[in-house]
């Protein structure tokens, strides 16, 4: 408990010495640690792992920043919160990063062994690991640094071999040849989710080929034609007239001299181009398919490097694409090629190295998905299904478990989780274990690794201890309350992390799933380094907190929709935080040696007292209720219009006139409400700008060691007063009607005036005579007169107000001649504007020839122009009569 004197705050708000030491503070105390309080329910997050390839962007501290938001909530709620941290091993993306440096040194993995290679990279993870904890930091992360977790380390790769042999003992889990997407330049395997698809200009190749024994040709077209040299067959419809009299016939492949058969199957589209298509069942999916229906050699013209191998005869050795340029050429001079079309067609991509995606045959590891995506499906149309916030992803969701296809799990990389797979050095024998066979000198394990997303799958149970059915975290977290992730890999982690949950604990892996966009550049593009357009959130943090970064990522967008960049809204909230504090400054200064135990509402209060304490109360329940549905924009904005406009531009300026006064009953009052309002604004603003609060929290007469285990504010109905919010209302709307009506006559706010206030409801006069001082004070009047019978003076400004009437003489708020004179000239001012504007639109040849957004202006021109005329028109007429 606070009891002593209130030292005032250093006069100017210093984000970089408010945060510098706090975090250390937070962490030493523990308060971001679970404590496994069977007196307190459990709440608990996990964090979305991010990869060991480098530091966090933008959208990490997005992301993160709602996180901690949700945690720190619920702490001051009283729940027993974990929030996990950890990172992701990244197998492509980090493997890559460190063969990139080690090219540098003029090094490969090769030369190093795989031995070796994987302690660079482990090396590696450690140094960036650090940076990433620092970023945590600079971002002020509730995190349970006690339970960190990494995807590699024991607990976890326990969990991925318990996973992995189960599923193979179960048939879900299998090794096959398919055509699976490779990637020549990492020499890998991706699954489809991996493959970014894009636009590029390409050609149809149109060819003949010849028909055996015959003067017969049949055409087909390929946008590849290097893969004609794989080629097995060519395939038309069954019903298509044109060609059942080739059917069962052979052509002669071109350049290769090859005979292939001609075969019918219901796949080919008899209605596009030919109808006759080339089928390579080595390098497309679906030619795989009907080689695999008409029992098609598979020929392999590629090595995983993308260069021809020696199936491609003399073009052994060009890579894929110097292959396509002189296949062209050489069919070109043999007759076979007779046209190409320009075409535009979408092309895949590696996400990690954006080298374009073979289709290659492989022997590769894959599950069988569909069981696991039946039962997915069915969980969501129970009552323990996951709820979706925005609900719509769970559409998107369930489309794609709907059109599931096999995963290829195995990556032909050294960095991630060996395959539990051992292949006997003497027969063709598989063994799958979580550990090697006994006679292990007789057996080679499988050279390959997981998939990323296989071992993040398992993040929800596997960082509680699982397969440890029995380990405490598991008992107490699992299933987690809330995962928080961006919509773009509701496919990568998210189904995954659903259908391995459901599989492995017969629970969903989390309660709620909600759902952020992307974080874009002010002109809505996406952040890329080849852009540049990507900004450094500690770049951010260092110029203006990180207090402002997070208040402007939470408040600025909605649940699932992207979120624009702009500095200017940055710099924006950096004000929000100084207005915070000159005002919280203020309020210490006149708290001098005021102490918790001092706090008392129980005492007569103002009007505006009672307003501030209701105000408070219905801030309390909007964003209690608008943080529960993770609508943190709209509880943002109820706590910024709070604290800005209510708190400070109104209630402080209203405590002013008691704390500077002689009467200290009142004054202990106004002091008693400006330390529980603050108080509790503080703990209301601490989830989304923590380190300020917890500044201010700390100088304030209070209870507890920290803001972050301080109670979430509640309302109190014994201080709520409609009635002061209806009198409050009407006095602040008198105030701003009075303000308006001088800056309209030009009369500065220092000078006094006269102000009749009228009304027929004599209870409303009455309360308005009892807050006199505030009229007398905020409309700064040399005589107030209120009343519900007014003499009304001849020359008056007046206004209606909630059916009271307001008159400001004009003698002594204006000097009548001078103001005359000028209206006048403002006049003289808008007539020739008016008589300008005019003439411009009558003018028939500048309406048709300019464009339709000049014209526009010019309209809008000639409509304000002419408001401003009749305004002072009227002005002047008022003043003349």
């Amino acid at each position: 408990m606070s009891e002593k004197p209130q030292s005032s705050l250093p006069k100017k708000y210093d984000p970089k010495a408010v945060e510098q030491n706090r975090y250390k503070f937070w962490v030493e105390g523990k308060y971001f640690e679970a404590k496994g309080d069977s007196g307190k329910e459990p709440f608990t997050i996990v964090i979305p792992p991010p990869n060991v390839t480098g530091k966090l962007h933008l959208g990490h501290a997005w992301d993160t920043a709602m996180q901690d938001t949700i945690s720190r909530i619920k702490r001051m709620q009283g729940y027993d919160v974990l929030w996990l941290p950890g990172m992701d091993h990244a197998g492509i993306a980090t493997q890559a990063k460190v063969e990139a440096k080690l090219k540098e040194q003029g090094e490969s993995r090769y030369d190093l062994g795989r031995e070796k290679f994987v302690e660079k990279v482990w090396d590696w993870k450690e140094e960036y690991a650090d940076f990433i904890r620092q970023q945590w930091e600079k971002l002020g992360l509730g995190l349970d640094y006690s339970r960190e977790r990494f995807t590699m380390d024991e607990g976890l790769s326990d969990a991925v071999r318990e996973v992995f042999v189960t599923l193979y003992n179960k048939g879900l889990i299998y090794r096959g040849e398919y055509i699976i997407n490779w990637d020549p330049k990492t020499k890998t395997a991706l699954s489809d989710i991996e493959v970014i698809h894009k636009e590029i200009q390409g050609h149809f190749y149109h060819l003949r080929y010849p028909i055996k024994d015959s003067d017969e040709f049949i055409e087909i077209a390929t946008t590849r034609p290097e893969t004609m040299l794989g080629d097995t067959a060519v395939a038309v419809h069954s019903k298509d007239e044109r060609y059942k009299h080739l059917v069962g016939k052979k052509v002669i492949l071109p350049i290769v001299g090859r005979e292939i058969d001609i075969v019918a199957d219901d796949y080919v589209d008899r209605d596009f181009g030919s109808g006759a298509v080339k089928i390579t069942p080595a390098h497309d999916p679906n030619d795989f398919e009907i080689g695999n229906r008409h029992n098609l050699e598979r020929v392999l013209v590629m090595n995983e490097d993308g260069t021809m191998n020696k199936n491609a005869g003399k073009y052994q050795g060009l890579n894929r694409f110097d292959c396509r340029k002189q296949i062209v050429n050489d069919l070109k001079e043999a007759g076979v090629l007779f046209k190409i079309e320009d075409h535009t067609h979408t092309v895949g991509h590696s996400e990690r190295s954006d080298a374009v995606v073979e289709p290659y045959l492989s022997t590769q590891w894959f599950v069988d998905m569909q069981p696991l995506a039946d039962a997915s499906v069915e969980m969501q149309n129970g009552k323990e299904k996951i709820n979706f916030v925005p609900e719509r992803f769970e559409n998107t969701y369930l489309h794609w478990m709907d059109n599931i296809r096999d995963w290829c799990i195995s990556r032909q990389l050294w960095w991630g989780h060996r395959i539990p797979a051992w292949y006997h050095k003497e027969t063709n024998e598989i063994y799958v274990g979580k550990e090697a066979p006994a006679d292990s000198e007789n057996w080679e394990q499988d050279e390959d690794v997981l998939d990323t997303w296989f071992s993040s799958a398992l993040w929800p149970f596997s960082t509680m201890g699982w397969p440890n059915e029995d380990a405490a975290d598991f008992k107490r977290h699992f299933p987690n309350d809330v995962l928080v992730t961006g919509y773009d890999i509701i496919f990568f982690w998210v189904a995954r992390m659903i259908f391995q949950s459901i599989e492995f604990t017969g629970e969903r892996p989390f309660k709620d799933v909600v759902m952020h966009g992307l974080i874009r550049d002010a002109e809505g593009r996406k952040m890329s380094k080849s852009l540049g357009n990507g900004v450094d959130p500690m770049d951010v943090i260092d110029k203006y907190g990180a207090d402002s970064l997070r208040y402007f990522l939470l408040t600025g967008s909605s649940p699932g929709q992207d979120l624009r960049f702009y500095w200017e809204k940055i710099e924006s909230t950096w004000n929000f935080a100084n207005k915070i504090w000159n005002a919280s400054r203020f309020c210490l200064m006149n708290m001098e040696g005021f102490a918790y135990k001092d706090i008392d509402l129980s005492g007569e209060k103002s009007v505006a007292d009672k307003w501030i304490l209701t105000r408070l109360n219905e801030t309390i329940e909007q964003v209690s209720k608008n943080t529960a549905k993770y609508e943190f924009g709209e509880a943002g904005r109820h706590l910024y219009t709070f604290i800005w406009d209510d708190l400070c531009d109104w209630y402080i300026e209203m405590a002013k006139l008691p704390l500077y006064g002689e009467d200290e009953t009142k004054k202990k009052t106004t002091q008693s409400v400006l330390a529980y309002v603050l108080d509790n604004t503080m703990r209301m603003l601490h989830p989304f700008m923590p380190f300020i609060t917890e500044e201010i929290w700390q100088e304030l007469p209070h209870q507890g060691e920290s803001i972050t285990i301080a109670q979430w504010p509640e309302v109190r109905e014994d201080l709520h007063s409609e009635q002061a919010k209806k009198e409050m209302n009407l006095l602040v709307s008198i105030i701003k009607t009075v303000r308006n009506i001088r800056a309209e006559v030009n009369t500065p706010m220092s000078k006094q005036v006269k102000l009749l206030v009228q009304g027929e409801d004599k209870t409303t006069i009455s309360e308005l005579e009892a807050n006199r001082n505030y009229l007398e004070r905020f409309c700064n009047t040399s005589e107030l007169m209120i009343a519900t019978d007014i003499e009304v003076p001849e020359k008056a400004m007046s206004a209606v107000v909630t059916g009271i009437e307001l008159f400001l003489p004009l003698e002594g708020l204006i000097d009548i001649d001078k103001e005359r004179s000028r209206l006048e000239s403002e006049l003289d001012k808008w007539n020739k504007e008016v008589e300008r504007v005019q003439k411009k639109l009558a003018n028939e040849g500048f309406v048709k020839k300019a464009p339709e957004t000049v014209v526009a202006e010019e309209k809008q021109k000639e409509k304000d122009y002419l408001e401003k005329q009749a305004k002072v028109k009227a002005r002047l007429a008022e003043l003349n009569s």
